[in-house]
């Protein structure tokens, strides 16, 4: 059973469905909840804060939806990613305006505590970079003689390595830490890519066949799978060059 505040939240929704935010009374929510408008107001305290929880609670879900396409094997990350938020902004004007900054007449506006769309972008962003997978390859092993010589170096020369790496050791592992950081920069610009050619084709719908009303169902953003593809293989492809694989 909902909550007193869960069961509010989705009155509320019910309400926005069938006029402007601006238009929706308090009394009204509080009705199709079945509470009283006094436990409307302790949960809320105004009608701001009522919009400002519908808000957090869609992007909440939104981001519930990005861990969920995570959970599809991993070089289906970015596509898989991409499809959700296509569906998720076209059937959540919610969605839509947090992730787009792009507000219907009829929707609530956000306040200071709502994310911005780059900041619920990036969000998703990261949740992607944390599910990427890394294969690093081992450290060349340490001689005796770099051993020894790391022992007895003294303070502030180049060997002791408050100046520079002191053994084939330190200076490979100081190599991967300036390598991680660039791959994870990589790594994070390609997902935001993904990210945003797919909110392109939320602002700006593709000439697809057939009938507009088609582009809630889950087949309808398909067609975006050729280019959402086509940058995957272009962005996330693996240098066979290199000794570092790094993918999505």
């Amino acid at each position: 059973m909902p909550t007193a505040r869960e069961a509010l939240l989705d009155a509320a929704l019910r309400a926005l469905a069938e006029r402007p935010w601006r238009t929706v009374r308090m009394v009204e929510v509080a009705a199709l909840a079945g509470v009283s408008r006094q436990t409307l107001y302790n949960e809320f305290g105004t009608k701001g804060g009522l919009a400002t929880a519908l808000l957090r609670r869609a992007a909440d879900g939104y981001l519930a939806g990005v861990d969920r396409a995570l959970a599809a094997p991993a070089p289906e990350h970015p596509a898989a990613v991409a499809h959700w938020t296509v569906r998720a902004a076209r059937e959540d004007p919610l969605v839509r305006g947090l992730l787009t900054g792009l507000w219907g007449e009829w929707s609530p506006r956000p306040g200071h505590e709502v994310p911005a769309p780059a900041q619920l972008l990036g969000l998703a962003r990261d949740r992607m970079v944390a599910a990427s997978e890394t294969v690093t390859p081992p450290l060349p092993p340490t001689t005796l003689g770099e051993t020894a010589a790391h022992r007895t170096a003294a303070p502030g020369s180049v060997t002791d390595g408050t100046a520079a790496p002191r053994t084939v050791t330190d200076r490979a592992a100081a190599h991967r830490t300036a390598t991680d950081r660039a791959a994870a920069h990589r790594t994070a610009v390609r997902c935001e890519t993904v990210l945003r050619l797919a909110l392109s084709y939320v602002i700006v719908p593709g000439d697809f066949a057939g009938p507009r009303s088609q582009c809630a169902e889950p087949d309808s953003w398909s067609p975006i799978t050729p280019m959402i593809t086509s940058e995957i293989d272009t962005s996330f492809s693996v240098e066979t060059t290199s000794p570092r694989k790094t993918m999505p």
